[in-house]
């Protein structure tokens, strides 16, 4: 019993600290706005009354300070600790970010969802589809996906999983269409092999970036940890984009 109440203490913490910066989820949005077919482009135009899908990934971020919305909070991570599999964890009683993606995939497939429903669950797929992404949202069971380890950004006190959600991202001074913009984007072959992949998939790729993730030496991160370990989160940015789109255009491009 003692598990899953201690998920359920550290839920609040978790949720505080989880999520691409904006710009990482706007970059994922944008790529993804580029890949819809003219169906599913159409379908999401009249869904979110013209919001692109950059503009609304960073939704789930913003109604934190909605209590309305607390029941979400556990659903922007996943622990499954080294050597596991995710049917292996032991799951949060109040899901989680993989059952959480699997179900709302489900559910906009009925297409019998009231409007609001359907609006704020393509918002939560945008986002968490993101989020999925970030290596450090699937955590290993010990750190808090990285928060609880505390390094030097340059000259500023971090922790590692806010370098990879922000720090980096924030030190290139791109936009988020800059940013996007300067993504090599993959070949019609490579961009459906990352299609046909499954949402569990995409959470051991990022499990297998741990040995990368955790190299932080001294703890003094800067220009060099960046140059090794920024092409991670380019290419992380870019599968999460191309992989949302093929969710949707399967969903409404039919």
């Amino acid at each position: 019993m003692l598990r899953p109440v201690l998920l359920l203490l550290l839920s609040s913490v978790w949720f505080q600290l989880f999520a691409w910066g904006p710009t990482g989820h706007r970059v994922t949005g944008h790529i993804a706005q580029k890949y819809l077919n003219k169906k599913a482009k159409k379908a999401l135009h009249r869904i979110l009354g013209g919001e692109s899908l950059a503009m609304v990934s960073t939704w789930m971020d913003e109604v934190r300070s909605d209590s309305a919305y607390d029941y979400m909070a556990d659903w922007h991570w996943v622990t499954i600790p080294d050597g596991q599999t995710y049917e292996q964890a032991e799951k949060n009683p109040n899901g989680d970010i993989i059952m959480t993606i699997e179900r709302i995939i489900e559910e906009l497939k009925t297409h019998k969802l009231t409007p609001r429903q359907e609006a704020e669950r393509i918002k939560i797929l945008v986002h968490l589809v993101g989020d999925l992404h970030q290596p450090l949202h699937v955590g290993r069971g010990n750190d808090r996906g990285g928060n609880d380890i505390r390094v030097m950004w340059f000259r500023a006190e971090s922790n590692l999983h806010r370098v990879w959600d922000s720090d980096m991202i924030d030190d290139t001074r791109l936009s988020y269409t800059e940013l996007a913009e300067s993504l090599l984007l993959p070949s019609d072959s490579l961009r459906k092999a990352w299609q046909s992949t499954s949402v569990r998939q995409w959470a051991y790729e990022s499990m297998a970036f741990r040995k990368q993730v955790y190299d932080t030496g001294n703890s003094r991160l800067g220009y060099a940890y960046s140059y090794k370990y920024f092409h991670i989160v380019r290419q992380r940015l870019l599968q999460a984009g191309i992989r949302l789109a093929g969710i949707l255009n399967e969903v409404y491009g039919h």
